[in-house]
């Protein structure tokens, strides 16, 4: 966290317009998608499983969400449509996972595959773009008080998610279920539940990232979310480092969401070549899961 406050400072006074109001705001908004996609990802992440699936789920569920706006359906079906295939998507992996014992390495892998077959399918590899109700784009593009939509919807998953894991019953058994599985099954959890509704959520999230970000474009490609991978999973891993160290962490994952932004934003006002992200965010990837291992490795020798 000190080192992203650094980052900004940094930037602020190399990068040209990057302390830009209308900047800021565009880091804000595109902070919203990658923020949504890697909640869905720690609250699988916080049953002790993974979900690979998010980002072509989620071009699933914008590709499907497009078409029914495309053809002139009710923007309700449509969100409802986006929404539900996301759902579906994350309830089909957690039954993979708890019924037919297969690693969620795998399951979501697979899951991932098939969303993405069914996303060409549906298109035959071609955008739907169109000029579309008011009603749908305003989702992502209105300003609510004066406040973008996409950064309200940002703070409520935030909101939902931290509530969730920190203030309700569910929350806590997901959370033992993640922290000791096994002492949780002997303590009456019913971790085949839990396991199940994190992927089921993750895969939610994804589905509402889908949403907001075919409202947003006005527009749904079969890969449209497929950047979002990568850094969806650096998000939660960089989020370990900070808040609760070691351990999955829905203000962590926020902070480090918005952390890979900026610094994706810096670099490209900077003129810093494409391929710098992509090395950065490896590394970041590395060191996140080596500064988390060090941290569990002393509080386990702590004593």
């Amino acid at each position: 966290a000190i080192a992203g406050l650094v980052l900004v400072g940094f930037f602020a006074l190399a990068a040209p317009n990057f302390a830009a109001p209308n900047n800021l705001l565009n880091i804000a908004k595109e902070t919203s998608f990658l923020a949504i996609i890697a909640i869905g990802f720690t609250l699988a992440l916080v049953t002790a499983e993974l979900d690979l699936s998010v980002a072509d789920v989620a071009s699933l569920a914008a590709v499907v969400t497009g078409a029914l706006v495309h053809t002139g359906q009710p923007v309700l079906l449509a969100i409802g449509a986006g929404l539900g295939v996301g759902l579906l998507c994350g309830l089909v992996n957690g039954i993979a996972v708890t019924r037919l014992r297969v690693p969620s390495l795998i399951a979501t892998l697979g899951m991932a595959a098939m969303a993405r077959g069914f996303a060409f399918m549906l298109t035959d590899g071609v955008s739907y773009v169109g000029r579309w109700p008011a009603a749908f784009t305003d989702l992502a593009r209105g300003k609510p008080f004066g406040i973008p939509a996409l950064v309200l919807w940002m703070l409520g998953a935030v909101l939902f998610a931290f509530f969730l894991v920190k203030w309700t019953r569910s929350g806590a058994r997901m959370t033992a279920t993640g922290e000791a599985g096994e002492s949780a099954r002997l303590a009456g959890i019913n971790i085949r539940a839990m396991k199940s509704i994190g992927l089921a959520l993750s895969g939610l999230c994804a589905g509402l990232a889908a949403v907001l970000l075919t409202s947003s474009l006005s527009s749904a490609a079969p890969n449209m979310a497929g950047d979002y991978f990568l850094y969806a999973i650096a998000a939660v891993l960089l989020g370990m480092t900070m808040f609760n160290p070691g351990h999955a962490n829905i203000p962590g994952t926020l902070v480090a969401a918005l952390i890979l932004k900026v610094l994706g934003n810096g670099l490209v006002l900077m003129g810093a070549p494409y391929y710098v992200q992509d090395i950065v965010l490896g590394f970041i990837i590395i060191a996140s899961v080596a500064v988390s291992s060090a941290v569990l490795k002393k509080a386990a020798f702590k004593f």
